[in-house]
Protein backbone atom coordinates (compact mmCIF):
# COMPACT_ATOMS: atom_id res chain seq x y z
CA UNK A 1 0.00 0.00 0.00
CA UNK A 2 1.59 3.25 -1.03
CA UNK A 3 2.63 5.36 2.08
CA UNK A 4 0.47 8.61 0.76
CA UNK A 5 -3.04 6.72 1.20
CA UNK A 6 -5.00 8.33 3.62
CA UNK A 7 -5.01 5.11 5.84
CA UNK A 8 -1.39 5.69 5.90
CA UNK A 9 -1.75 9.26 6.57
CA UNK A 10 -3.71 8.22 9.93
CA UNK A 11 -0.92 5.60 11.05
CA UNK A 12 1.89 8.48 10.60
CA UNK A 13 -0.66 10.48 12.95
CA UNK A 14 -0.81 7.54 15.78
CA UNK A 15 2.61 7.47 15.93
CA UNK A 16 2.66 11.35 16.51
CA UNK A 17 0.16 11.39 19.22
CA UNK A 18 1.60 8.59 20.62
CA UNK A 19 4.65 10.56 21.15
CA UNK A 20 3.11 13.57 22.33
CA UNK A 21 1.45 11.58 25.19
CA UNK A 22 5.18 11.13 26.82
CA UNK A 23 6.62 14.53 28.70
CA UNK A 24 9.98 15.26 26.80
CA UNK A 25 9.21 13.71 23.48
CA UNK A 26 7.12 15.32 20.25
CA UNK A 27 4.89 14.56 17.48
CA UNK A 28 6.77 17.06 16.21
CA UNK A 29 9.75 15.02 16.46
CA UNK A 30 7.83 11.77 14.61
CA UNK A 31 6.66 14.34 11.33
CA UNK A 32 10.58 15.02 11.09
CA UNK A 33 11.05 11.21 10.87
CA UNK A 34 8.63 10.17 8.65
CA UNK A 35 9.42 13.40 6.44
CA UNK A 36 6.35 15.39 6.67
CA UNK A 37 7.14 18.20 8.90
CA UNK A 38 7.71 20.63 6.52
CA UNK A 39 4.24 19.25 4.69
CA UNK A 40 2.30 19.56 7.86
CA UNK A 41 3.40 23.31 9.14
CA UNK A 42 2.61 24.76 5.22
CA UNK A 43 -1.49 22.96 5.51
CA UNK A 44 -1.66 24.04 9.21
CA UNK A 45 -0.24 27.76 7.95
CA UNK A 46 -2.43 27.99 4.72
CA UNK A 47 -5.64 26.99 7.40
CA UNK A 48 -4.08 29.58 9.40
CA UNK A 49 -4.02 32.10 6.96
CA UNK A 50 -7.61 31.22 5.43
CA UNK A 51 -8.77 32.14 9.26
CA UNK A 52 -7.00 35.27 8.97
CA UNK A 53 -9.19 36.37 5.97
CA UNK A 54 -12.34 35.56 7.49
CA UNK A 55 -11.75 37.88 10.50
CA UNK A 56 -10.99 40.33 8.31
CA UNK A 57 -14.33 40.14 6.84
CA UNK A 58 -12.65 39.32 3.14
CA UNK A 59 -14.80 36.12 2.50
CA UNK A 60 -14.18 36.15 -1.23
CA UNK A 61 -10.36 35.73 -0.43
CA UNK A 62 -11.09 32.99 2.60
CA UNK A 63 -12.68 30.18 0.09
CA UNK A 64 -9.65 30.07 -2.35
CA UNK A 65 -7.46 30.13 0.88
CA UNK A 66 -8.94 27.37 2.25
CA UNK A 67 -8.60 25.04 -0.88
CA UNK A 68 -4.98 25.41 -0.07
CA UNK A 69 -5.55 23.09 2.81
CA UNK A 70 -4.74 19.41 2.01
CA UNK A 71 -7.55 18.46 3.62
CA UNK A 72 -7.91 14.55 3.13
CA UNK A 73 -4.35 14.46 4.00
CA UNK A 74 -4.51 16.88 7.22
CA UNK A 75 -7.70 15.40 8.77
CA UNK A 76 -5.88 11.46 8.34
CA UNK A 77 -3.46 12.90 10.30
CA UNK A 78 -5.57 14.59 13.03
CA UNK A 79 -7.53 11.27 13.03
CA UNK A 80 -4.61 8.88 13.79
CA UNK A 81 -3.36 11.69 16.39
CA UNK A 82 -6.52 11.87 18.36
CA UNK A 83 -7.21 7.62 17.95
CA UNK A 84 -3.44 7.16 19.84
CA UNK A 85 -4.09 9.61 22.36
CA UNK A 86 -7.69 7.90 23.05
CA UNK A 87 -5.96 4.49 22.49
CA UNK A 88 -2.82 4.89 23.90
CA UNK A 89 -2.68 6.96 27.12
CA UNK A 90 -3.65 4.95 30.03
CA UNK A 91 -1.30 2.13 28.19
CA UNK A 92 1.31 3.99 28.00
CA UNK A 93 0.92 5.81 31.38
CA UNK A 94 0.44 2.24 33.72
CA UNK A 95 3.94 1.43 31.14
CA UNK A 96 5.62 4.88 32.71
CA UNK A 97 4.78 3.90 35.98
CA UNK A 98 5.74 0.04 36.16
CA UNK A 99 8.93 0.32 34.09
CA UNK A 100 9.67 3.87 33.73
CA UNK A 101 13.78 3.23 32.94
CA UNK A 102 13.44 0.64 30.08
CA UNK A 103 10.43 2.96 28.31
CA UNK A 104 12.52 6.41 29.21
CA UNK A 105 15.51 4.21 27.11
CA UNK A 106 12.99 3.60 24.61
CA UNK A 107 12.43 7.36 24.25
CA UNK A 108 16.00 7.95 24.37
CA UNK A 109 16.68 5.73 21.46
CA UNK A 110 13.85 7.35 19.53
CA UNK A 111 14.94 10.66 20.10
CA UNK A 112 18.56 10.09 19.28
CA UNK A 113 17.85 8.73 16.35
CA UNK A 114 15.87 11.79 15.40
CA UNK A 115 18.51 13.72 15.81
CA UNK A 116 20.37 12.05 13.06
CA UNK A 117 17.55 11.90 11.03
CA UNK A 118 17.18 16.09 11.74
CA UNK A 119 20.98 16.77 10.62
CA UNK A 120 20.54 15.11 7.18
CA UNK A 121 17.84 17.70 6.68
CA UNK A 122 20.32 20.23 6.62
CA UNK A 123 22.04 21.31 3.17
CA UNK A 124 25.21 22.42 4.99
CA UNK A 125 26.47 22.17 8.30
CA UNK A 126 28.40 25.72 8.97
CA UNK A 127 29.31 27.80 12.19
CA UNK A 128 26.19 29.15 12.71
CA UNK A 129 24.20 26.14 12.36
CA UNK A 130 26.18 24.52 15.25
CA UNK A 131 26.31 27.44 17.50
CA UNK A 132 22.29 27.22 17.12
CA UNK A 133 22.39 23.61 17.98
CA UNK A 134 24.51 24.32 21.06
CA UNK A 135 23.06 26.99 22.41
CA UNK A 136 19.47 25.96 22.01
CA UNK A 137 20.30 22.46 23.19
CA UNK A 138 21.96 23.82 26.59
CA UNK A 139 19.53 26.71 27.50
CA UNK A 140 16.40 24.06 26.95
CA UNK A 141 19.04 21.14 29.13
CA UNK A 142 18.92 23.60 31.37
CA UNK A 143 15.56 24.83 31.65
CA UNK A 144 14.47 21.38 32.05
CA UNK A 145 16.28 21.29 35.01
CA UNK A 146 14.45 23.59 37.39
CA UNK A 147 11.88 21.41 37.85
CA UNK A 148 13.60 18.38 39.23
CA UNK A 149 10.59 15.89 39.15
CA UNK A 150 8.09 15.90 36.30
CA UNK A 151 5.24 14.06 37.63
CA UNK A 152 2.13 16.23 38.50
CA UNK A 153 2.03 16.75 41.79
CA UNK A 154 -0.81 18.51 43.35
CA UNK A 155 -5.23 18.09 43.52
CA UNK A 156 -6.58 18.21 39.73
CA UNK A 157 -8.66 21.19 40.52
CA UNK A 158 -9.21 24.07 38.36
CA UNK A 159 -7.85 27.52 40.94
CA UNK A 160 -6.42 29.53 37.78
CA UNK A 161 -8.69 32.52 35.81
CA UNK A 162 -9.98 31.63 32.24
CA UNK A 163 -7.43 33.78 30.63
CA UNK A 164 -4.19 31.90 32.40
CA UNK A 165 -5.66 28.60 30.26
CA UNK A 166 -5.80 30.87 26.75
CA UNK A 167 -1.85 31.31 27.09
CA UNK A 168 -1.20 27.66 28.74
CA UNK A 169 -3.57 26.36 25.65
CA UNK A 170 -1.17 28.82 23.48
CA UNK A 171 1.95 27.79 24.83
CA UNK A 172 1.33 24.09 24.56
CA UNK A 173 0.40 23.75 21.15
CA UNK A 174 3.31 25.38 20.02
CA UNK A 175 5.88 22.97 21.75
CA UNK A 176 3.65 19.81 20.34
CA UNK A 177 4.85 21.07 16.83
CA UNK A 178 8.18 21.64 17.96
CA UNK A 179 10.39 18.41 17.81
CA UNK A 180 12.23 17.98 21.10
CA UNK A 181 9.71 18.41 24.19
CA UNK A 182 5.70 17.72 24.69
CA UNK A 183 2.97 20.35 25.43
CA UNK A 184 1.96 18.03 28.28
CA UNK A 185 5.80 18.80 29.34
CA UNK A 186 5.16 22.88 28.79
CA UNK A 187 1.78 22.10 31.33
CA UNK A 188 4.26 20.47 33.70
CA UNK A 189 6.49 23.19 33.03
CA UNK A 190 4.34 26.19 34.08
CA UNK A 191 2.45 24.40 36.79
CA UNK A 192 -0.56 23.88 34.69
CA UNK A 193 -1.06 20.23 33.95
CA UNK A 194 -3.09 19.06 37.09
CA UNK A 195 -5.27 22.44 36.25
CA UNK A 196 -5.84 21.51 32.64
CA UNK A 197 -6.38 17.48 33.73
CA UNK A 198 -8.77 18.94 36.65
CA UNK A 199 -10.90 20.95 33.92
CA UNK A 200 -11.29 17.83 31.64
CA UNK A 201 -12.01 15.24 34.73
CA UNK A 202 -14.54 17.95 36.00
CA UNK A 203 -16.06 19.24 32.69
CA UNK A 204 -15.30 22.70 33.49
CA UNK A 205 -16.94 24.08 30.11
CA UNK A 206 -15.06 27.84 30.63
CA UNK A 207 -11.36 26.71 31.36
CA UNK A 208 -11.54 23.96 28.23
CA UNK A 209 -12.51 26.15 26.12
CA UNK A 210 -10.48 29.30 26.40
CA UNK A 211 -7.74 26.29 26.61
CA UNK A 212 -9.13 25.27 23.38
CA UNK A 213 -9.37 29.02 22.02
CA UNK A 214 -5.65 29.42 23.44
CA UNK A 215 -4.46 26.32 21.03
CA UNK A 216 -5.95 27.61 17.71
CA UNK A 217 -4.71 31.14 18.04
CA UNK A 218 -1.30 29.88 19.34
CA UNK A 219 -1.15 27.52 16.25
CA UNK A 220 -2.05 30.32 13.88
CA UNK A 221 0.48 32.98 15.02
CA UNK A 222 3.05 30.28 15.48
CA UNK A 223 2.46 28.51 12.46
CA UNK A 224 2.80 31.23 10.27
CA UNK A 225 6.08 32.58 11.86
CA UNK A 226 7.62 28.91 12.23
CA UNK A 227 6.40 28.61 8.19
CA UNK A 228 8.61 32.14 7.34
CA UNK A 229 11.72 30.97 9.16
CA UNK A 230 11.60 27.37 7.42
CA UNK A 231 11.63 29.07 3.58
CA UNK A 232 14.06 31.71 4.37
CA UNK A 233 15.98 30.37 6.93
CA UNK A 234 15.79 26.27 6.74
CA UNK A 235 19.26 25.19 7.69
CA UNK A 236 19.52 27.63 11.45
CA UNK A 237 15.35 26.04 12.04
CA UNK A 238 16.43 22.50 11.74
CA UNK A 239 19.30 23.24 13.60
CA UNK A 240 17.33 24.87 16.43
CA UNK A 241 14.82 21.48 16.35
CA UNK A 242 17.81 19.29 17.12
CA UNK A 243 19.09 21.59 19.88
CA UNK A 244 15.74 21.15 20.93
CA UNK A 245 15.80 17.60 20.77
CA UNK A 246 19.12 17.02 22.31
CA UNK A 247 18.26 19.49 25.17
CA UNK A 248 15.00 17.29 25.63
CA UNK A 249 17.28 14.29 26.19
CA UNK A 250 17.67 14.93 29.97
CA UNK A 251 14.30 14.24 30.25
CA UNK A 252 14.41 10.67 28.97
CA UNK A 253 17.64 10.18 30.76
CA UNK A 254 16.75 6.41 32.27
CA UNK A 255 18.63 6.86 35.18
CA UNK A 256 17.55 7.22 38.21
CA UNK A 257 13.76 6.77 37.66
CA UNK A 258 13.08 7.70 34.10
CA UNK A 259 10.58 10.20 33.08
CA UNK A 260 9.72 11.00 36.10
CA UNK A 261 12.77 12.96 37.16
CA UNK A 262 15.47 15.17 35.51
CA UNK A 263 17.44 14.36 37.85
CA UNK A 264 20.55 12.72 35.72
CA UNK A 265 22.55 9.27 37.52
CA UNK A 266 25.08 6.79 36.67
CA UNK A 267 23.67 3.79 35.15
CA UNK A 268 22.50 1.28 37.97
CA UNK A 269 20.25 -1.81 38.76
CA UNK A 270 18.73 -2.46 35.61
CA UNK A 271 21.31 -1.50 32.99
CA UNK A 272 21.88 -4.28 29.71
CA UNK A 273 18.11 -4.06 29.07
CA UNK A 274 17.22 -0.59 28.57
CA UNK A 275 20.27 0.05 26.70
CA UNK A 276 19.43 -2.52 24.20
CA UNK A 277 15.99 -0.85 24.08
CA UNK A 278 17.43 2.39 23.56
CA UNK A 279 19.87 0.60 20.77
CA UNK A 280 17.30 -1.07 18.50
CA UNK A 281 14.54 2.16 19.36
CA UNK A 282 17.65 3.73 17.32
CA UNK A 283 17.66 1.54 14.81
CA UNK A 284 14.53 1.31 14.07
CA UNK A 285 13.76 5.31 13.50
CA UNK A 286 17.24 5.14 10.69
CA UNK A 287 15.22 2.48 9.03
CA UNK A 288 11.37 4.37 9.09
CA UNK A 289 13.65 7.60 7.69
CA UNK A 290 14.90 5.30 5.04
CA UNK A 291 11.94 3.81 3.84
CA UNK A 292 9.80 7.20 4.08
CA UNK A 293 12.58 8.58 1.87
CA UNK A 294 12.79 5.67 -0.92
CA UNK A 295 8.79 6.47 -0.75
CA UNK A 296 8.88 10.01 -1.23
CA UNK A 297 11.47 9.56 -4.09
CA UNK A 298 8.47 7.05 -5.86
CA UNK A 299 6.20 9.04 -5.28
Amino acid sequence: MPLTTPASQVARGFAMGAADIVPGVSGGTVALVLGIYERLIRNVHAGAHALKELTRGRTSEFVPSLRKVEWVWLISLLVGVLAAIAVLSSVIEDLLHDHPVRMAGLFFGLVAGSVIVAWRLIKMVTAPELAMMTGVGLVLFLILGLREETEAAGEEIVTEPWWVFLLAGALAICAMILPGISGSFILVMIGMYTEVLGAVNDRDLLPLVATAIGCIVGLALFSTVLNWLLEHHHDLVIAAMIGLMLGSLRVLWPWPNGTNTTELGSPADDVAIPVLIAVAAFVVVLAVEVVATRSQRRG
